[in-house]
């Protein structure tokens, strides 16, 4: 039987979450992350909206599906592990887009590609392949995306960044 609140926090942290941490950094978007260079495989801004909402709606559930193997206290490293690449993953866009610093979020990205990882070999005992990695792989090919464009980026922008004292 389908726990409704259960489903309902898991799916609504990471969606609204990531949503308000978009909104948040719509200004420095529109005008820093504007005149940044970019390579010729940057993708439209228009398109990490509609992405990051439906990863955030599959890792969301991929959770979910966790919690429902016996609820936090039975599986507290594999949703601890979420726990904390959500964070990681949270953390990354005002590192990037409100602090300016490339270098900084480089390395949450990369710590966050290293929990997305563990995150997918913890789930994939509790919840079986088919969800595991159904759910997790696409996040984990957009975070290898995302990392590479970050690395990109930062090495071709050192005028525009905060960087390391």
């Amino acid at each position: 039987m389908v726990d409704g609140g259960a489903l309902a926090v898991c799916l609504i942290v990471p969606i609204v979450g990531g949503m308000l941490l978009g909104f948040l950094s719509s200004k420095d978007i529109k005008t820093w992350y504007a005149s940044l260079t970019k390579p010729s495989w940057n993708p439209p801004n228009w398109l990490f909206g509609p992405v990051w909402t439906v990863l955030y709606a599959m890792m969301g559930y991929a959770s979910y599906a966790v919690y429902e193997k016996g609820g936090f206290s039975r599986q507290a490293v594999p949703l601890g592990i979420y726990i904390a690449q959500l964070v990681l993953n949270f953390l990354w866009t005002p590192l990037f887009f409100t602090a300016h610093r490339l270098d900084v979020a480089f390395v949450d990205i990369a710590l966050l590609w290293g929990m997305v990882i563990a995150t997918i070999a913890t789930f994939y005992p509790v919840i079986g392949p088919g969800l595991s990695l159904g759910l997790l792989l696409p996040y984990l090919a957009w975070v290898s995306f995302a990392s590479c464009l970050n690395f990109w980026l930062w090495r071709h922008n050192a005028d525009k960044q905060s960087l390391l004292s």
